[in-house]
Parts: C-alpha cells; structure tokens; sequence
C-alpha cells in the first residue's frame, strides 16, 4: 500500500474544553487516581495551584487528530505506529480549551509512512503539549 494522497503541509485540528468529569472519566478508565487531577486540597498548595489534567489524555485527544487525518486522506487503512518525543511543558486545567494541531511533516512512501508534528495549545495560545506521531498504512 501506498500513503494516499498526502502531502507535507496537511493539517486538521481538533478543540476541546477539558471539564471536570472528562478528567475523572479519564482516571476511572485508567486507574490513574493521582491526587495531581482528582485531589484539589493537596494541588492547591503546589505551584499548580490545582488539579491539572492527565498528559495521557492529552495524547488522546492528539489519537483523534490522527484518526480526522486519516479520514481527511479518504479513509484508507492505518494504524498508529506510535508517539515520538512527547512533552507536556505546561498543565492543563480543567476549564481550558485545547486545540490540537496535526500537521504532516514528512512522508515515506517506501515504508509507507507519515510523520507528523502535533501542538497543543490552550484557550491564550500557549502550548501544552507536543509530540511528533507515525502513521503506517496498510
């Protein structure tokens, strides 16, 4: 199979208000019950002042972006080859509106392969996330 008709410089977004229940959902699916995003007495007396949202959840919402892409290219078959230099350089509230932005950087048709660079930034522009993804067409 080949990469269908991508090319370097596509891109789709996706935004989303993180709320309070998506935070707690999120950890009741996981078990990831850290008093970081379910113990608001404990944040508040850190430099976070408050809970702050799981970074896997983020890479969720970076996990839909993909999957726009692939519809985006005609819905051919791909899957995830993974997550490349993730980083969570600033927290996430709950409140906070992110945007993720998906954007393919490189292509391989040999393999055949995308790469792309996502960012996530928050409702004032600043980024909360980044990582570069690997989609494998079959």
């Amino acid at each position: 199979m080949a990469v269908p008709a991508a090319n370097v410089g596509d891109e789709v977004t996706f935004s989303k208000t993180v709320s309070e229940s998506d935070v707690y959902l999120f950890a009741g699916i996981t078990g990831d019950l850290s008093p970081n995003h379910v113990d608001e007495q404990t944040m508040s007396t850190t430099p976070y002042g408050g809970r702050i949202a799981h970074g896997a959840l983020m890479v969720g919402f970076m996990s839909t972006t993909s999957t726009r892409m692939i519809e985006k290219l005609g819905g051919a078959t791909a899957v995830s080859y993974g997550y490349d230099r993730v980083r969570f350089p600033r927290p996430v509230r709950f409140g906070d509106t992110v945007t993720v932005r998906y954007r393919i950087a490189e292509i391989d048709p040999e393999r055949p392969r995308t790469y792309a660079d996502i960012d996530v930034t928050n409702q004032r522009g600043e980024t909360v996330a980044v990582a570069r993804h690997t989609l494998h067409f079959l």
